[in-house]
């Protein structure tokens, strides 16, 4: 793989990791919100808590893939 080709596969994971990001903060924020209306519908408050720890594996997956850890 070509350097030129390297740097646009970069480019795109980090556009899927600003993407991960954002919906990672509408789901916070939509739980937040249903809290504060003080609704119990707690089905989709643990629903969309699920939601959120696997967006913030997917997230985590992605970093390791753009800045990998390296053992000096």
């Amino acid at each position: 793989m070509n350097t030129s080709a390297k740097m646009e596969q970069l480019e795109v994971l980090r556009v899927k990791l600003a993407v991960l990001r954002r919906e990672h903060r509408d789901l916070d924020e939509a739980i937040e919100a249903l809290h504060a209306r003080g609704s119990s519908d707690m089905l989709t408050i643990k629903r969309f808590k699920k939601q959120k720890l696997a967006l913030k594996d997917q997230i985590a997956q992605l970093e390791d893939r753009i800045l990998p850890d390296i053992i000096a």
